[in-house]
């Protein structure tokens, strides 16, 4: 029986040291009480690299690391083990090459019935793998937790699933403005405006991110000092392995200063917009009018020598007074046209606003009649203006008649006026210096955006067809501008409309000229030159001359001009147009001057260039110009 039982127990025992000798992913070995090692399996063989002849009989120490064996770690182990019965732990060990390895160590004592130690049981398991795993997502988690602390230009931050807030980086404390233990804890919808919460805006917006997977959207939010700012928010759910909801990841940009940047921008664009499209304008006005004043010049002057010379018949002389009329109707148009192209001529002198608006109260009174009362309200002593006294007239009763018609019921128009003075640091067009700025307020119908957006567009009405040109208010712009002012316009519906007119403040020693009417003077018979590039002005120019008993000579450009200077000694006089092509009037001018000095010479022109040296001085003759006004002028340049 007993020698069965032996061979039983020597048979399990090989079963059993074939098994352990079966595990390779396993160190399972035994060391004495004194740790000395006396068994050793194909486990230890293969992630350890001894073999079993090299190890048996050595101490388990030596797969401790030098350090670990200065701090008596290995003696620790064994200790741990016998008083609690096991010891289990982790840490680095060194393979027989040398190089280390991390593992997971259990060491259970081993006694017999009497509890005697024989020695211990120890198995080792190599989780350097796993360790190198953890070590990469520490540190991984380590930078990116580094790097949402280094950022400040966002708020990344957590939710719970509840919305409250886990975790704040120094980016939400600088743009929020609020220090992680004030905020951390509290429900997000705190910086939520209160008409968005009172909306539910902070739930819908964690109802989207779980519903869409994200969340994006721009809107105002609140800092800790109260104040709003725009911001662009990103809320993405973040979910379990299980598919459970563990809580929100929201970043949050201040976009206020970009936004307000790219407005800005877009408001440059637009008024760049509206500046090319006026110059446009201006530049296909300015030539109408240009084409338009020759026209006129021809119709106005050959209308003046028909009427001399016809018969006394009332009806022939009523044609050509209506004719007459209809031209100068022409006339008023095509200096509106100038205006707005900033092209008419101006006359800059001083001029007094409250006596400007008294001198005319006349003519707005019975221009605006009984149902239209009138208001002045000027301070004493305000400084006058550099301006063209007539062109200013136009626009107060262009403006006040604008004026009249929004008010079909009646109303109060408000003339008054204080002194501005205009900064660099201020955001105008207006350079710098001291202006007067006329308000002419109304209490009529107003204009929308729309319509006020608009009204300083040329050609532009609200009237009906028939009565109205649509430049009366782009004539004002235009000529104030010539100026070097401003006009605006202000305006709500129902609540009246103020235009502003803003002209600089004169100087000392700008003294308005009075316009004195020139006598007309007999002059003797001249030979006059006359060039101009179109021929119907060229042909009524000449008719209009020599129906005053002067000899004319015709020239048709600049070139053709001079070479008749040249040739013909006996021309007293020149009278040229300004805009021709090749050779403009002031260099045809220049050019005369060389040959003979002593000969006048006169510029005729219907815009108001801007000419230097010389030709600055030469007389202007403006188109159209009527009979009359070719006398006055030669004797001003005959003087």
């Amino acid at each position: 029986m007993n020698e069965d039982r032996i061979k039983t127990s020597a048979i399990d025992d090989s079963r059993f040291r074939l098994l352990i000798d079966a595990v390779i992913d396993y160190a399972i070995y035994m060391i004495d009480p004194d740790g000395i090692i006396t068994s050793w399996n194909s486990g230890a063989r293969r992630f350890k690299g001894y073999e079993e002849t090299e190890i048996l009989g050595q101490h388990f120490s030596r797969f401790y690391t030098e350090d670990d064996r200065r701090a008596g770690l290995p003696q620790r182990a064994l200790d741990t083990a016998i008083r609690e019965g096991r010891f289990e732990g982790e840490g680095w060990r060194v393979r027989k090459d040398g190089t280390h390895f991390w593992c997971h160590v259990v060491i259970d004592p081993i006694r017999d019935a009497s509890g005697t130690l024989l020695g211990f049981a120890k198995i080792t398991r190599d989780l350097t793998d796993r360790k190198m795993a953890e070590e990469t997502l520490k540190q991984s988690e380590q930078q990116f937790r580094l790097l949402v602390q280094s950022v400040t230009d966002y708020a990344i931050y957590m939710l719970s699933a509840e919305g409250c807030v886990t975790n704040w980086n120094p980016g939400a404390q600088r743009i929020k403005g609020y220090f992680p233990e004030e905020v951390i804890g509290q429900h997000f919808s705190m910086f939520y405006t209160p008409e968005d919460r009172e909306a539910g805006e902070p739930a819908k917006t964690l109802e989207k991110a779980v519903r869409e997977g994200r969340f994006e959207n721009k809107g105002w939010r609140l800092r800790k000092d109260g104040t709003r700012f725009l911001a662009h928010v990103i809320v993405d759910p973040i979910w379990g392995e299980t598919g459970t909801l563990l809580g929100f990841a929201k970043i949050t940009r201040d976009i206020t200063d970009v936004t307000q940047a790219q407005q800005a921008l877009e408001q440059t664009r637009e008024a760049l917009f509206q500046a090319q499209k006026m110059q446009a304008i201006g530049q296909l006005s300015g030539g109408i009018a240009h084409d338009f004043n020759n026209l006129l010049t021809v119709i106005l002057g050959n209308l003046e020598i028909v009427r001399k010379r016809v018969s006394e018949d009332p009806k022939i002389l009523r044609l050509i007074d209506n004719a007459t009329q209809g031209a100068l109707r022409g006339v008023s148009l095509t200096q509106r046209m100038l205006a707005f192209a900033r092209r008419q001529e101006l006359k800059s002198e001083s001029v007094q606003v409250p006596a400007l608006i008294e001198g005319i109260s006349g003519l707005l009174r019975s221009s605006l009649g009984p149902t239209v009362k009138i208001q002045t309200r000027f301070p004493e002593g305000l400084e006058a203006v550099l301006a063209d006294a007539n062109q200013l007239e136009l626009a107060v009763l262009n403006l006040a008649t604008n004026a009249r018609d929004a008010m079909p019921q009646g109303g109060t128009i408000l003339f008054s006026a204080d002194t501005e003075v205009v900064t660099d640091t201020d955001r105008s067009s207006l350079a710098a210096g001291r202006y007067v700025c006329l308000s002419i307020t109304d209490t009529g119908e107003g204009m929308d955006e729309a319509t006020l957006a608009s009204a300083m567009d040329p050609f532009f009405t609200t009237k009906g067809v028939g009565k109205g040109t649509g430049l009366g208010l782009s004539m004002v712009h235009g000529f104030i501008e010539q100026l070097g002012g401003q006009f605006t316009l202000k305006s709500e519906i129902n609540r009246g409309t103020t235009a502003e007119i803003w002209l600089p403040v004169a100087t000392a020693g700008a003294v308005a000229v009075p316009i004195m009417k020139q006598n007309t003077v007999t002059v003797p018979r001249l030979c006059v030159l006359v060039v101009d590039d179109d021929n119907l002005v060229l042909t009524s120019t000449g008719l209009l001359l020599e129906d005053l008993g002067h000899k004319v000579i015709s020239a048709t450009s600049g070139a053709s001009a001079l070479e008749a200077f040249q040739r013909e000694p006996c021309i007293d006089l020149v009278i040229t147009d300004m805009a021709m092509p090749n050779m403009n009037g002031a260099q045809l001018a220049h050019a005369m001057r060389l040959i003979r000095p002593d000969v006048p010479i006169i510029l005729a022109t219907g815009y108001a260039e801007r000419l230097e040296g010389f030709s600055a001085h030469l007389p202007r003759l403006s188109k159209p110009f009527t009979q009359l006004n070719l006398v006055d002028i030669i004797a001003t340049a005959m003087k």
